[in-house]
């Protein structure tokens, strides 16, 4: 799971919002820490054009308040109930895919003392989410919500021995027409993103062990993690 990422203005993350389509860039929030329920920048297709767009990390909202609902941790969307027609993904998996950008992000091995800060070795991160407009239909107040699609762990058994136990985000490869389709919300056959959704390190990554999770602080040596290629 998925639980904390930043996002650093640098040549890798400016490399990749070129690659999304997006060559002005000044609303892109720029982040040391982002948490479950903060503001974070997703970009998204509308017709043909891109944007950076603000939206609440946590894909339910209460549609009065347009607040995170925190009755349910949604966050991640588990890629195994994406094709399930009442989970909350379910729609938005198949409308309104989004890109989300960032430089590292934290995992933790479930023992509540081991964490990781994950980051590429020469590349920004396209998380792979979804995302939902809400409107409170009484003030005409509207909101965007998001949130990463999360798949199972690879088969390697490092990441889960390691990493996580369960879980890991989905991470985009740097791959125009797949970047392209996954952004365009007229591509509703979902079954071309099958591949994608299998567990793979698709980036060597370089996990750091950290402290307090909120701080990001390294309390421990580099250790590359490679990618499926390498």
């Amino acid at each position: 799971m998925c639980g904390r990422f930043n996002v650093i203005d640098s040549d890798e993350v400016m490399t990749l919002l070129h690659h999304l389509g997006i060559t002005l860039y000044p609303e892109f929030r720029f982040t040391p820490d982002a948490a479950p329920g903060s503001t974070i920048s997703i970009v998204r297709q509308m017709d043909d054009e891109r944007r950076v767009s603000d939206a609440t990390w946590w894909l339910m909202l209460d549609p009065v308040t347009l607040k995170p609902n925190y009755k349910y941790a949604s966050f991640n969307s588990r890629s195994d109930k994406l094709d399930t027609p009442r989970a909350l993904a379910y729609k938005p998996y198949r409308e309104s895919r989004c890109v989300i950008p960032a430089s590292a992000f934290i995992e933790g091995l479930g023992d509540g003392k081991t964490y990781h800060k994950l980051r590429p070795v020469s590349d920004a991160i396209a998380f792979g989410g979804v995302y939902r407009e809400w409107v409170n239909h009484d003030t005409g107040e509207t909101a965007l919500s998001a949130s990463i699609i999360t798949l199972p762990p690879p088969d390697n058994g490092v990441w889960a021995q390691t990493i996580h136990p369960k879980s890991m985000p989905l991470i985009l490869p740097d791959d125009q027409a797949t970047l392209d389709a996954w952004l365009d919300p007229a591509e509703q056959d979902v079954s071309r993103f099958n591949e994608l959704l299998q567990p793979r390190i698709r980036l060597k990554l370089v996990a750091t062990p950290i402290g307090k999770v909120s701080k990001w602080n390294e309390i421990g040596p580099d250790t590359e993690i490679p990618g499926d290629s390498d």
